[in-house]
């Protein structure tokens, strides 16, 4: 990214709040909306963010890059409402974990040309803009998804700027991209979630559990706003991968309660190896 433009980012959340930090740290003017006041008031107050944008979006033309940073229901009701409100930005973006459907909203507003769908692989199990961190993106891949009229130079700008927060930019094509993230981030955090509320349901508290199982639940901590859209968004693609883990699940469930020693080592064995690699 060349010069210093004004960037919009919508959602002050743990991703959007990263980006402000890393923006504003990089001396870039930082504009926000954030339905939650205080957000907005601490951003500005930590000099991240120069004026915050009201439910309006009042400002927003200013601005020539424009980051969503919302769920992905939100996400695609934004574009929708206000996509006439960004036409005077040459890059549009967002950083959803799923990125079909909200691709799909912004060929529909017209604003397909200058849009890019992104999802930065990057993140934590904790929300909102305590959470966020100027470092977030460092050497982290960030997907990008061109829309079927996405331009050239709309694709190279989205690039340039996500290589200024030091991320590492890949082109994806959006439906692979999706079917790819059911199995290597929807899958983990959904393992992780009916993993905590199984151990709720035998009256456990997460006080009682050791680093192992710690390490298990962690993920169950994420925004569960957050993970609702998504388990939306991407539900086909989810569907066949939880589908996989519980044929995997029962063929443990069946050696143990054969006390199948020989089944159950090769399968944990055939685990251990796979965690190994490198």
């Amino acid at each position: 990214m060349t010069g210093t433009p004004t960037v919009a980012v919508i959602g002050l959340g743990l991703i959007g709040g990263s980006m402000a930090r890393a923006l504003s740290a990089n001396g870039v003017d930082v504009i926000a909306y954030d339905r939650n006041a205080a957000s907005i008031d601490a951003a500005i107050s930590e000099g991240v963010v120069e004026r915050a944008m009201g439910a309006q979006l009042s400002g927003i033309r200013e601005a020539e890059i424009i980051v969503i940073a919302l769920p992905g229901d939100a996400a695609r009701e934004l574009i929708r409402a206000s996509a006439s409100s960004f036409a005077h930005a040459m890059l549009i973006m967002d950083v959803g974990s799923a990125k079909q459907l909200v691709i799909a909203a912004a060929e529909a507003a017209g604003i397909g040309e200058r849009f890019v769908g992104c999802h930065p692989l990057a993140g934590d199990h904790r929300s909102g803009w305590p959470a966020s961190r100027a470092d977030m993106f460092q050497g982290h891949r960030v997907f990008l998804c061109p829309s079927a009229s996405t331009s050239d130079d709309t694709l190279r700008s989205a690039q340039a700027f996500w290589k200024s927060l030091g991320s590492v930019p890949i082109v994806a094509d959006a439906a692979a991209h999706d079917s790819h993230m059911a199995w290597i981030s929807h899958l983990p955090h959904i393992i992780s979630s009916s993993l905590a509320l199984t151990l709720r349901d035998a009256s456990l508290s997460h006080s009682e559990l050791g680093p192992g199982g710690r390490d298990m639940t962690r993920l169950a901590g994420s925004s569960p706003e957050m993970w609702t859209a998504i388990a939306h968004e991407n539900a086909e693609a989810i569907t066949r991968a939880i589908s996989a883990f519980e044929e995997r699940l029962s063929a443990l469930k069946n050696a143990v309660t054969r006390r199948d020693a020989e089944s159950f080592q090769l399968q944990f064995s055939a685990g251990s190896a796979w965690s190994s690699e490198t």
